[in-house]
């Protein structure tokens, strides 16, 4: 049975608005009825990040997924529903092996080809992208745009999550082309009425489900 996700994942980034609070964060998610979230703190040591991740963990709603980025161990260690890998993190296979099978595990591909590599490996859900121009990390694939979700919706059976400089003008568009759900950063995390924005974003995705 194919796994179901939200339409929407909201990252968690650090690096943007670092002086609010991991709890005023979760409370504002909560309201607006997110329930997949996905923590990334790339510049924590591992205890910060493990701190972050409780503390986020019991801020959000039980029935919430909080999906911690790059570490897997750190995902284990604070009960989170899962991790999210990086090209360059633990392979599949071994997060899978360390985490068990019940906890959610996401890879992110560039390409067609590690699209194809990453339907092979025992993970939950392949993370696509980037789909649009993105600000939020300095080390970015190549953009690949709408016909990049098309073809690869076509070497992927599994959930695919769009993900890059993806708005709510563009959100409808890209989960047409394919794409099962999308994961934002900035298109949420750095608006100015944060609330109003993920109801934005929830009106044009047809809800969260």
């Amino acid at each position: 049975m194919a796994l179901l996700l939200p339409r929407f994942c909201a990252i968690l980034d650090r690096s943007l608005r670092p002086h609010r609070a991991l709890e005023e964060w979760a409370r504002l998610l909560a309201e607006a009825g997110v329930r997949w979230v996905q923590l990334r703190s790339k510049q924590a040591s591992s205890a910060v990040l493990l701190e972050e991740s409780r503390r986020l963990l019991a801020a959000l709603p039980a029935e919430t997924r909080l999906v911690v980025n790059d570490r897997a161990d750190i995902a284990l260690l604070a009960g989170a529903a899962g991790v999210h890998l990086g090209q360059d993190d633990l392979p599949a296979a071994q997060a899978r092996a360390l985490l068990g099978p019940e906890k959610l595990l996401g890879l992110s591909a560039h390409n067609p080809k590690q699209v194809e590599d990453a339907d092979r490996e025992p993970v939950d859900y392949i993370a696509f992208g980037p789909i649009f121009a993105t600000t939020t990390k300095s080390d970015t694939q190549p953009v690949v745009g709408l016909e990049g979700v098309r073809e690869a919706r076509r070497h992927t059976r599994k959930p695919l999550v769009a993900i890059g400089g993806i708005t709510v003008e563009r959100a409808a568009a890209v989960l047409a082309a394919g794409a099962d759900a999308v994961a934002v950063i900035s298109g949420w995390q750095s608006a100015p009425e944060v609330s109003a924005r993920l109801e934005e974003f929830r009106r044009a995705l047809g809800g969260w489900d």
